[in-house]
């Protein structure tokens, strides 16, 4: 016999004026050290960088764990991963670098399992629950595409990631 299943939107909010400085990372990992083991991957990865991170335990108290070097991204964290409440999920939001910059040792650390995004776009995260907890089934980030890049659009991409240092 199937158990019931529900499904939730979760919309992930950011501090203050929901301004594109503020990243996002969504990932799942699998162990209690993974809060203290992401902690010291960011700052070893771009010197300045500020952040906030936040765990859902799985088992034992099922606790939101949490670490960062910003008050401000903490709280945040700590406010969407208890709004996510799902399983093993931790919320990374990050100042004064890109993605790009710290995804690699992210992805490092031995307890992360996946990522499902990292964006400074409108996020939301599906999560299904059933009465063994709440799981992330997906996100939703960004806009629906409007089309497809023409010729000039290609010129501008490149252009651009040549501009921000990302290509040669």
């Amino acid at each position: 016999m199937g158990k019931s299943l529900d499904l939730v939107a979760v919309e992930i909010e950011k501090p203050g004026d929901q301004s594109d400085d503020v990243n996002v990372i969504l990932g799942q990992a699998h162990f209690i050290k993974t809060v203290e083991d992401l902690h010291e991957a960011l700052v070893g990865s771009a010197p300045g960088i500020r952040f906030g991170i936040a765990f859902c335990e799985a088992s034992g108290p099922a606790l939101v764990r949490w670490s960062g070097n910003d008050d401000e991204l903490v709280e945040c964290a700590r406010h969407n991963a208890l709004a996510l409440a799902a399983g093993h999920v931790f919320v990374i939001m990050l100042r004064g670098a890109y993605p790009i910059n710290v995804l690699g040792a992210v992805k490092a650390v031995p307890e992360v399992c996946s990522v499902f995004c990292a964006t400074a776009n409108p996020l939301t995260v599906i999560v299904a629950e059933t009465g063994q907890g709440r799981g992330v089934v997906g996100v939703i980030d960004g806009a629906r595409s409007a089309g497809i890049e023409t010729a000039a659009d290609v010129t501008e991409r490149k252009l651009m990631l040549r501009r921000f240092g990302y290509k040669l």
